[in-house]
This record gives structure tokens, C-alpha cells and sequence, in this order.
């Protein structure tokens, strides 16, 4: 009768002894430098949120008061930038640019790939590879000869000018990334529309389209956002204050000689960057899923 309780006693010891183990070695390969990486990536934004409720006094009296506390919160800093700068037209202007040149991207990348990954020709893997090697060129060489063209066109200083130069980094990479993922769509289910007599355009828009919706998603958002953070291309494509993107407007600005206005700066950057917080919080599932893949065959 005893034997039993002194079983379970010993079980509990042995689970009590792993878990003792367990905690540290956890600790230190999981919790610790996961604590690590989020502080490191959070805390430019608690900078920002700070500096953006901080009055002048204290951001430039670090003997007086901590500089990673506010103690009198104000929103002097948002007011001057919502209605003593151009801000909101910097929004809108961004805006516009990003989803334009998003979408011509993506409507671009969607008929490269699928013709570099499904139409199965000689030398298709070639075209891909200098597709990709395209994306490695760096933009401050490709903006050289844009100007020119831009000047040409009669687009400078207007939003066109950004949202026809954008797609020239935007799609290499967009086509790299639905080339990957159009490979993980089975070609049977390809070959069996043919066989019904489906036209290639009809598999593209109602069998290949839909199974890649996450890959479009995910192309999107990387589009969206590297149109977004763009600043070479605006700042020589873009002179007027009324036409800057906010990247852009919120360097030219908000400042002025030596004087650095940061606590507007900050709010520039702060307010700027919820739409991109925004897309990837609506389409983190979208996201995800598009890193492992389409359909298992």
C-alpha cells in the first residue's frame, strides 16, 4: 500500500528536478535572447513615442529630467506638424505613390514569373537569375540615367515620376519572390485545366491567382513598404514641399541649418510609420503562410 504513494513522491521529485534543469537552459537559449532582440527592436519606437510628448525643456535639460521619461507630456511637437508644416500632404502624396507603383509592380512581377515558372521554355532559368541579379543593382547608380528620362518625360516634380521609377527595383525583387513561390504550385493541376480546355489566362486568374493569394500578399507588402522608405528617388526626383513624400519631408523640413527639430521629427517618423504597422498587422496571417509554401502536391 505504501509502494504506491512513494512512486508517485519519486515521479514528482523527477519532474521537479527536470524542471529545474529545464528553467536555466531555457532561460538563457529562449527567454534572454528573445528579451534581447525585442528590446533592440522596440525601443527606436519608445524613443520615438517619447521624444514625440517631450517638451523642448526636456529634451535638451538631461541634468534635470530623464531622458527616457516624459514628465510633462504635450503635443506642441504633432500640432506644429499637422498644421505648420505640409505633413498631411506628405501623407497623401506617399500614399498615392506607394499603392500606384505597388500594383503596377505587382501586376508586372505576376505575368513575369508566371511566365518564367510555368510556361516551362528553354532558358527560362536564365531570364530568372537576370531578373534577380537586376534587384542587386544598387539604387543610387539606376537613378543616374532615370533622371535624364524623367526630365525627358516632363515628369519631374510630380508624383508620376516616382511611380513609374519605383517599379525598376520594386519588380525584380517581386517577380524573385513569386518565382519561389509559384514553384511550390503543383503543374497538375495546370495540365488538367488544359485538358478541360482552359485558356493559360483562365489558369491564371482562377487556379494560379487564388492559390498565391498569400505570395501576393507578401510581395505587396514588401513593395509597399520599400516605396514607402524610399528616399534617393524623391529627393531628386521631387523639389517642391507640396509634393514631398514624407521620408523626404520630414529630413528638408524639419530641419533647418543646425537646428534640429526633434521632437517634430519624431512625430514625422512616429505617424509615418502607421501604415505600414497598419498593412502588416492585417495581413500578418497572409504573410506566414506565404514563407512555407503553396499547396503540397
Amino acid at each position: 500500500m505504501t509502494a504506491v504513494p512513494d512512486m508517485v513522491a519519486r515521479a514528482e521529485n523527477g519532474r521537479g528536478a527536470r524542471f529545474l534543469g529545464v528553467m536555466p537552459r531555457r532561460l538563457v537559449t529562449l527567454y534572454l535572447p528573445l528579451g534581447v532582440l525585442l528590446f533592440v527592436l522596440l525601443f527606436p519606437f519608445y524613443w520615438m513615442v517619447v521624444t514625440t510628448f517631450k517638451p523642448d525643456t526636456e529634451l535638451y535639460d538631461y541634468a534635470h529630467f530623464n531622458p527616457f521619461w516624459v514628465v510633462h507630456p504635450t503635443f506642441e511637437h504633432i500640432d506644429k506638424l499637422l498644421f505648420h508644416t505640409g505633413f498631411p500632404n506628405w501623407m497623401i502624396n506617399t500614399l498615392i505613390i506607394s499603392v500606384s507603383s505597388t500594383f503596377i509592380s505587382l501586376f508586372s512581377s505576376v505575368c513575369a514569373a508566371y511566365a518564367i515558372e510555368r510556361l516551362r521554355y528553354k532558358g527560362s532559368q536564365y531570364v530568372g537569375m537576370a531578373i534577380f541579379l537586376a534587384y542587386l543593382v544598387p539604387p543610387s547608380i539606376l537613378f543616374i540615367p532615370l533622371v535624364a528620362m524623367v526630365f525627358r518625360l516632363g515628369l519631374f516634380d510630380t508624383d508620376w515620376s516616382l511611380i513609374l521609377t519605383y517599379p525598376t527595383f520594386l519588380v525584380p525583387f517581386c517577380t524573385w519572390l513569386l518565382m519561389g513561390y509559384f514553384r511550390t504550385i503543383p503543374y497538375e493541376l495546370e495540365e488538367c485545366a488544359l485538358i478541360d480546355g482552359a485558356s493559360r489566362l483562365q489558369i491564371l486568374l482562377k487556379i494560379t491567382l487564388p492559390l498565391a493569394v498569400p505570395g501576393l500578399i507578401s510581395a505587396g507588402i514588401f513593395a509597399f513598404t520599400l516605396s514607402w522608405n524610399e528616399f534617393i528617388y524623391a529627393l531628386t526626383f521631387i523639389s517642391s514641399s507640396e509634393n514631398k513624400t514624407i521620408p523626404v519631408g520630414a529630413i528638408t523640413e524639419l530641419v533647418e541649418g543646425d537646428v534640429y527639430h526633434w521632437g517634430s521629427l519624431m512625430a514625422a517618423a512616429l505617424l509615418g510609420s502607421v501604415p505600414v504597422v497598419l498593412l502588416y498587422s492585417f495581413f500578418v496571417d497572409y504573410y506566414v503562410s506565404s514563407l512555407t509554401g503553396a499547396v503540397k502536391e
